[in-house]
């Protein structure tokens, strides 16, 4: 398997091919889809060693410029794969596949007249276009989840994961073409050079949606640089508030869970909010343990008058640490906590820990956020963990999905209309014949009209 057969044509020769295959993917069976998607799988698991040889290399780069200080050490954990990473990414491509399929669904269906029938329908949208950080299993979980929507993709990975995401996404194209032959190589493209990202920002004529995942700047370069409608991806500043009426054992472990479980990931705590009235019990307990895991603790000065803690800045309040950083910030009722989130959070995950029904349905409601919690931690946030297979990433936005993206979120829809030869001119005129404009349940298959009055 060459490693070179990504670099060899123009970025715009690539999309132009994925625009081709977008069609001829969408018209596959979901068994085709399906068969596909196991040989990926099994096929990172058979070719585990020369996927884990690539990402050594990656990472060995990584690590010298993590010690020259151009990056951190959770840039270089998001970077780094391993078997049992590997196991993860297999069993997931297996998730995708046994999702429902998405497309060909029958969404609501309306009697306009006698035998005059219409539906309205999922089917893919297109070609995406997504853009992605350093860690090489997003390029799988796009992929795959791209694959059963029926969507061609265009996948551009950092310069720092050029070698895992090469031998990744040459393995996911063979592996999908050798498994029936029904699969073109042209669905998945993989994009590599930074001038390619403007590219891709400019062919509003073959890619119908992109999925920038990284920071809120590069997030508003995308939306500023293209005509392309964005689905984006920005930061996760996500908050746990420890309410008065919190079950105190409880929220310790949530709020330890949110930041110490996996820091370097966008759904994992940044701030923590404590009630004043139990701020004096709890912020000694938690902070022993934060201190244990090696998390740095940087606090207002109510905080401070209770626990040690470094001086937190304005810029604290609206920082994606992404590493064992918190901060924390003590409040005097759920009112000022919904307050500090929706002023400094990215609206992405949010929680409460609160035995109070009425004081977690206000948070619940008072927060703008794509997901919000009771008494759970904010690393649910996730599209496997919400039973969606995977994520392409999670929409910060409002349209035209939002949260953990999965495949419904790559689907649009069309509508069909079974008629019997009826006319336009029949419902105008001095005597327009009336629509009846009634719902009804019904699935929509070719030719359903006659089906139903043989």
């Amino acid at each position: 398997m060459s490693e070179h057969t990504t670099t060899d044509r123009s970025a715009e020769a690539k999309i132009t091919d994925a625009q081709s295959a977008a069609l001829a993917l969408a018209n596959l069976p979901e068994s085709t889809r399906n068969d596909a998607l196991h040989a990926v799988a099994d096929a990172i698991e058979d070719n585990a060693d020369a996927i884990l040889d690539a990402n050594n290399r990656d990472v060995e780069a990584a690590e010298e410029l993590l010690e020259a200080g151009e990056y951190t050490r959770a840039f270089v954990d998001r970077l780094t794969l391993s078997a049992s990473k590997l196991d993860g990414i297999a069993e997931m491509v297996r998730s995708v596949a046994g999702q429902d399929d998405p497309l060909g669904r029958t969404l609501a269906a309306r009697e306009l007249d006698d035998d005059l029938e219409l539906y309205k329908v999922s089917v893919p949208i297109g070609v995406l276009g997504a853009v992605f950080e350093s860690r090489p299993d997003a390029l799988v979980q796009i992929a795959a989840l791209s694959l059963k929507s029926g969507n061609a993709v265009v996948l551009k990975g950092g310069s720092e994961a050029t070698h895992s995401n090469r031998l990744l996404h040459e393995t996911i194209v063979e592996a999908a073409a050798d498994a029936g032959g029904e699969v073109s190589d042209g669905w998945a493209q993989l994009i590599e050079a930074r001038e390619d990202v403007r590219t891709l920002l400019e062919r509003d004529d073959a890619v119908d949606l992109l999925m920038p995942r990284g920071s809120s700047s590069f997030v508003s370069y995308v939306q500023n640089n293209t005509s392309i409608p964005v689905l984006g991806h920005t930061e996760g500043v996500c908050h746990v508030y420890v309410d008065s009426e919190a079950e105190l054992g409880m929220a310790e472990d949530v709020a330890y869970d949110a930041k110490v479980q996996y820091p370097a990931v966008c759904n994992a705590v940044e701030t923590l909010l404590v009630h004043e009235s139990v701020a004096q019990t709890f912020l000694p307990e938690i902070a022993d343990r934060y201190r244990e895991a090696g998390v740095e603790l940087r606090g207002d000065e109510r905080t401070r008058e209770i626990i040690d803690a470094e001086v937190a800045i304005e810029d604290d309040w609206r920082t994606e640490y992404g590493d064992l950083i918190l901060a924390i910030t003590v409040v005097d009722s759920v009112a000022d906590a919904i307050r500090h989130i929706n002023a400094n959070g990215s609206k992405h995950t949010e929680s409460i820990i609160t035995e109070d029904d009425d004081a977690a349905a206000r948070f619940m409601r008072g927060i703008d956020a794509a997901s919000v919690f009771h008494n759970a931690s904010t690393r649910f946030a996730d599209g496997y963990r919400f039973g969606l297979g995977a994520e392409v990433g999670i929409s910060t936005g409002k349209t035209h999905a939002r949260g953990p993206v999965g495949l419904e979120g790559l689907t649009t829809y069309k509508y069909h209309l079974e008629g019997d030869g009826q006319l336009v001119a029949a419902y105008a005129g001095e005597n327009p014949r009336p629509f009846t404009h009634t719902e009804f349940d019904g699935a929509w298959t070719p030719g359903r009209l006659s089906d139903r009055d043989a």
